[in-house]
């Protein structure tokens, strides 16, 4: 089922949390199951998907039904589907798409957790900002701020994104990004959003 935004609800679907058979993304079918043991309330965690090369709504489907194995860790809502223009070289429009979950995963497992499965579904890193069959990018972890060699957080670039701040706005439109102190929808507001197209 989803809202008048559009937003996904994994929990109010048919069949519940463990066989979500819906229509996931562009009518296709889409089943998450949840095998692994789950801590309640551990952490929440938003995280964009991308893909421009392939079968870009199987690939988002792919994705989210690894996501939905991972270990203490459930999905709980989609945003809707959007087709965008690309940042970087000449390169084929992507479909982007937020999810929201909950974790028992610390941040740096679960982004290993995200690069492993970019690699099993063939992203390649040749150039940067170039196309891919899949892109996973953390974009919260509950309020956490984070400085790392290998993990920022919130996201840095977050703000400057509109292709992310859109379908994070179905999400969380009012909740203050927490470095910058201001919600994601002012964010939103001072960026161009032309390109940008809801398809499911």
């Amino acid at each position: 089922m989803e809202d008048d935004r559009g937003v996904k609800n994994v929990e109010r679907l048919p069949g519940g949390v463990g066989s979500w058979e819906q229509d996931g993304v562009c009518g296709m079918p889409l089943k998450l199951e949840h095998t692994a043991p789950y801590s309640r309330g551990v952490a929440r965690a938003y995280l964009a998907l991308g893909s421009n090369l392939g079968d870009r709504a199987l690939h988002l489907l792919e994705a989210l039904a690894r996501l939905s194995r991972l270990p203490e860790t459930r999905l709980l809502r989609l945003s809707s589907v959007y087709e965008t223009l690309p940042v970087g070289p000449p390169q084929p429009l992507y479909l982007n798409q937020v999810a929201e979950l909950e974790t028992g995963l610390p941040p740096e497992a679960l982004l290993a957790s995200l690069l492993e499965i970019e690699r099993a579904l063939g992203r390649l890193r040749r150039e940067k900002w170039g196309p891919r069959t899949l892109d996973l990018d953390l974009l919260l972890y509950g309020e956490l701020v984070l400085s790392s060699p290998s993990l920022t957080l919130p996201h840095p670039r977050l703000h400057e994104r509109a292709f992310v701040l859109v379908p994070l706005c179905d999400l969380i439109p009012e909740a203050i990004h927490p470095v910058l102190g201001r919600s994601f929808r002012a964010l939103l507001e001072g960026l161009d959003t032309q390109g940008i197209r809801r398809v499911l």
